[in-house]
C-alpha cells in the first residue's frame, strides 16, 4: 500500500529545523508500517524499538538521559549501527515508556543530527501530556485512515485515479460508474488499513466486517482500560450514539440522545476524552460564517463524527447490499449521513484546514452541512448524496450572506456555475479530496 503521508516524512527528514517527530493518531491507523516503510525507504537501515511488552528496551531510559549512553545501548540491544543522516530510529508504543518521551526533549536540544520518529496513540500520549511531555521538542504529525484516493491506490485502480488527478471533466464522465461504485465500496470499508488491505487481497466483504468489528471491541477495551467501569459506559453510550445523531435531519448533538434526560455535565468530560484519543471529531457551530471562522465558533453547539466512514456503517450495522442496490432505503435515510462522516475525514486528512457548521435557529431553520476556511476565504460546502442539488439552507445562506466560492460536493459532475455573488463549484463526492487543486487556493 501506499500512503501520501510518507512525502510529509520526507520534507520533514530533508528539514534543516528537524525535531524528533511525534506521530500521533488512533490506533489501528497504520503508525507502525508507516514508519518501517519510510525508515525502508529513505534511510540506510532503521532500529526499531517496541516498547509494548519490552523491559529491556524500556531499562535503557532508567536512570539519567544522557543522549550518548542511550544510543550506545539502543545498538547494544538492537544489533544494529546508529549512523546520523542515515539511520531511522524508531520509537513505538512509546506511550508504553514515559522516560523514553521525555527523552525527544534531549535528542532534540543536545544530538539533533540524529533521525527519530515515534508514535503513540492520541490515547496513550493524552495520558502522558502532563508529566514531563516535551513541549516545543517535537514536530507533530497526525495520522489518519487512508483516503479514499489511497484507498483506490490499494485497489490498483489506475485508470480512475488518473482520472481524479487530471480533474478533466471528460475522462470522469467515462469512468463515473465505475467510480461511484468503489465510492460505495469505500463507504462500507472505510480507511483503516487492515480492513482496506484484507479487502484489496479478496474482496470478501464479511471478512470486512469482521476485522472492523474487532478494531471497535478492541477501541471499547481501550475505554474501560483507560477510563474505569464508570466512566467507560459513558463512553460507550457516546460512541454508539453516534449513528443515531448523525441520521437526524439536524445533526446537532444532543446529549438526551445518548441517554433519556443525559445533560452536558454528565457526558462532557467524556465527550472530551474520545475527542482528545482521536476517535471521535466535534465540529462546532459558527454564529457568524466571518473570517477568522474560530471567532465566531460556539463550542456549547457541535455536530459529532467518527474517526472513519467504515466504523460508522459497521456499527450502524448496515449490510453491504444496501450500498449496491440503488433502491436501498439507506439511500432516503442514512447515506446523507455517510456522505458528511466521508466528506468530513477527507477534509482532514488532505487539507488542515478549520472546519466548522453553520446553523440558524427559531421560526426559519436554515443549516449548511460545513463551512470551511481555505486562506482567508471562508467557504460554505453542502453535501449531497446523489444528484440532488436542491439545497434550501444553502440558498438562505447565501442570499444574506453573498459568497464568493460555495461548493455543493454530491454525485453531480464536477463543473463551475455562476451566482449572483461569485460561483458555485459542483465537486463530486470523490473528488472532495483534492479540493484544493480544484479551487486553485
Amino acid at each position: 500500500m501506499q500512503r501520501r503521508a510518507i512525502e510529509s516524512l520526507n520534507n520533514w527528514k530533508n528539514s534543516q529545523n528537524r525535531k524528533p517527530l511525534l506521530l500521533k493518531g488512533a490506533r489501528q491507523v497504520g503508525k507502525t508500517w508507516l514508519m518501517k516503510e519510510f525508515g525502508k525507504k529513505s534511510f540506510w537501515n532503521n532500529v526499531y524499538i517496541d516498547f509494548y511488552n519490552n523491559e529491556q528496551a524500556r531499562r535503557v531510559f532508567d536512570g539519567d538521559l544522557e543522549v550518548r549512553r542511550i544510543i550506545n545501548e539502543l545498538v547494544f540491544i538492537s544489533g544494529e549501527q546508529i549512523i546520523p543522516g542515515q539511520t531511522l530510529i524508531i520509537f513505538d508504543e512509546i506511550q508504553e515508556c514515559n522516560r523514553a518521551l521525555n527523552s525527544l526533549k534531549y535528542f532534540c536540544e543536545e544530538a539533533p543530527e540524529y533521525h527519530i520518529v515515534a508514535a503513540g496513540s492520541f490515547l496513550g500520549i493524552a495520558i502522558h501530556e502532563n508529566e514531563s511531555f516535551p513541549v516545543g521538542k517535537t514536530d507533530g504529525f497526525t495520522i489518519y485512515p487512508m483516503t479514499f484516493a489511497e484507498f483506490l491506490e490499494a485497489l490498483d485502480e489506475k485508470q480512475l485515479l488518473e482520472a481524479i488527478k487530471k480533474r478533466d471533466p471528460r475522462l470522469l464522465e467515462l469512468v463515473k460508474i465505475d467510480m461511484v461504485k468503489h465510492l460505495k465500496y469505500y463507504f462500507y470499508t472505510g480507511g483503516m488499513p487492515e480492513v482496506v488491505l484484507s479487502f484489496s487481497k479478496e474482496k470478501n466483504f464479511k471478512n470486512v466486517r469482521s476485522i472492523q468489528k474487532r478494531i471497535i471491541s478492541d477501541y471499547e477495551d481501550d475505554f474501560s482500560k483507560h477510563t474505569g467501569m464508570v466512566s467507560s459506559e459513558k463512553v460507550i453510550r457516546l460512541w454508539n450514539s453516534i449513528p443515531r445523531q448523525l441520521a437526524k435531519e439536524n445533526k446537532k448533538f444532543v446529549y438526551g440522545d445518548v441517554k433519556t434526560g443525559a445533560k452536558s455535565r454528565d457526558y462532557r468530560s467524556s465527550l472530551f476524552w474520545l475527542v482528545r484519543c482521536g476517535l471521535v471529531y466535534e465540529i462546532s457551530r459558527i454564529s457568524l460564517p466571518h473570517y477568522p471562522l474560530v471567532s465566531y465558533a460556539e463550542p456549547e453547539h457541535f455536530k459529532m463524527y467518527m474517526l472513519d466512514v467504515g466504523l460508522l456503517s459497521a456499527i450502524a450495522g448496515l449490510d453491504i447490499n444496501a450500498f449496491l442496490d440503488r433502491d436501498a432505503a439507506v439511500f432516503d435515510h442514512f447515506f446523507g449521513a455517510l456522505a458528511e462522516q466521508y466528506v468530513l475525514q477527507e477534509l482532514k486528512a488532505n487539507a488542515d484546514i478549520p472546519i466548522f457548521y453553520w446553523a440558524r435557529e427559531g421560526s426559519a431553520k436554515a443549516e449548511v452541512d460545513f463551512v470551511i476556511q481555505m486562506g482567508d476565504k471562508v467557504i460554505p460546502l453542502e453535501v449531497k448524496a446523489e444528484k440532488n442539488l436542491k439545497a434550501k439552507s444553502l440558498k438562505v445562506y447565501t442570499d444574506f450572506y453573498k459568497p464568493q466560492i460555495v461548493i455543493i460536493s454530491s454525485l453531480e459532475d464536477l463543473k463551475q456555475r455562476d451566482s449572483s455573488s461569485g460561483f458555485v463549484w459542483d465537486i463530486p463526492l470523490y473528488m472532495i479530496g483534492k479540493l484544493a487543486e480544484v479551487l486553485a487556493i
